[in-house]
């Protein structure tokens, strides 16, 4: 693909709009943000709060730590973080540097404040609505879509900022439908590699970390861990732990950041964590392992593409097949052994739910890197699941929009009992 090919910037741009620093799990996060930014509009500390949220949204924030909180959990708390301590120029970093006393200020203003969480539903899957209130004056903040999306912003009946939104969209991002798995291809085995490196470094960088600090330090259930006490130290193992291990810290607290794929950090260390370790094992060499983190990242963002940003359906399965794509790259796969690895693994682990975020994603993850590796296997023993074996249809491109239509539409239902059994707990 040559430079002057309109998709070779766009692929490029894509990977910039995705793979972004993300402190804490996203969800929580985006909340935060919206909190800290109504905060910097309404001037003051307020002595009201009123959260909406879809049903998707308290699905994510109900049992996952908030970093830098001293492990508080839940709506009201990332709301109070980013209140009280947020910067919203950092916007997913948004409490990535909090002092010591700024986490007493929450645990008080959580205490001493009214905070109400209203479950809305406007047809969008992604949604936060922050209403602070100081007496008489109030401000509102509105996200939809995906994490940094403002749509509106309001202080006293006066819009700021207000962004039409057109259903469930990806507006204002680059075209994701210019993503297929032939072009992608073309891209990675063509691409400068000096184009990649200032996107893909810091992914090497802070997800490696979080991985190596998650096997280090006790964090959840350390899944990471017990797959290394389970089964030793052969690569595969290796690959499953450490993008396990980065979950573990990432669900429970720990205050390293996380470079996310497609609005998820879980998504982001699945696609990246496993395909390093591979790499370092078979000594592919710098060069190649770029190449091989952009494969798996643009296919991950492909398959999450008609998916959506939140569903019922994990998205660490996703990412996994993503990453199977970069592993078989790496073991010397050429394009058909990368494609019939994502579907071999979709087929395998597409029906695995999200529940939410919380300590047991990172044991999804060690599966859903498992069901990649499993695929690409199969592929070099000359076996594969075929068209018509159930969702899985002949073409890659079309096993990507089976899935994509099972997870999104198909699945709608099963998110809302997943929700309404949460609710309940």
């Amino acid at each position: 693909m040559e430079k002057t090919n309109v998709k070779y910037n766009a692929y490029i741009k894509i990977l910039e709009e995705e793979l972004r620093p993300a402190m804490g799990c996203t969800e929580p996060i985006a909340l935060a943000y919206a909190a800290a930014v109504a905060r910097k509009v309404l001037g003051e500390l307020p002595d009201k709060v009123v959260i909406g949220a879809s049903g998707s949204i308290i699905k994510n924030v109900k049992s996952v730590i908030v970093p830098n909180t001293n492990h508080l959990k839940g709506i009201p708390a990332a709301a109070a973080a980013g209140i009280v301590a947020g910067d919203p120029d950092k916007e997913l970093e948004v409490i990535a540097s909090v002092e010591k006393e700024a986490i007493a200020e929450m645990k008080e203003f959580l205490e001493k404040t009214p905070i109400s969480v209203e479950h809305v539903d406007n047809g969008f899957t992604f949604e936060i609505v922050v209403t602070l209130y100081k007496g008489e004056t109030w401000s509102r903040v509105r996200i939809v879509n995906f994490h940094t999306n403002i749509v509106l912003i309001e202080k006293n009946g006066e819009i700021l900022k207000e962004v039409p939104v057109e259903g469930e969209t990806n507006e204002g991002l680059t075209d994701r439908s210019l993503l297929n798995m032939e072009d992608i291809w073309d891209f990675i085995n063509t691409v400068d590699v000096e184009d990649l490196k200032h996107v893909l470094d810091p992914q090497i960088r802070c997800n490696m970390a979080i991985a190596e600090e998650g096997l280090k330090g006790n964090y959840g259930a350390n899944i990471g861990s017990v797959l290394l006490a389970m089964n030793g130290d052969d690569i595969r193992t290796r690959a499953r732990a450490w993008a396990a291990a980065g979950s573990d810290a990432r669900m429970n607290g720990c205050e390293l950041p996380v470079i996310i794929n497609s609005g998820s950090g879980n998504q982001g260390i699945t696609a990246s964590v496993p395909v390093i370790v591979y790499a370092k094992e078979l000594n592919a060499g710098e060069e190649k392992m770029y190449r091989a983190l952009a494969l798996s990242n643009l296919t991950t963002i492909h398959q999450k593409t008609p998916i959506g940003r939140l569903s019922a359906f994990c998205g660490a399965v996703s990412a996994g097949a993503g990453a199977g794509a970069g592993i078989a790259y790496l073991n010397g796969g050429d394009f058909d052994a990368v494609i019939h690895t994502v579907v071999n693994a979709l087929a395998v682990i597409s029906g695995m739910v999200c529940d939410g975020a919380k300590a047991s994603c990172a044991a999804k993850i060690a599966e859903s890197v498992d069901a990649a590796i499993l695929g690409y296997n199969m592929y070099v023993k000359g076996q594969q699941f075929y068209g018509g074996d159930g969702i899985v249809k002949k073409g890659v491109e079309n096993t990507i929009q089976n899935v994509g239509r099972l997870a999104k539409d198909g699945m709608k239902k099963t998110n809302e009992e997943i929700i309404s059994i949460m609710i309940e707990c």
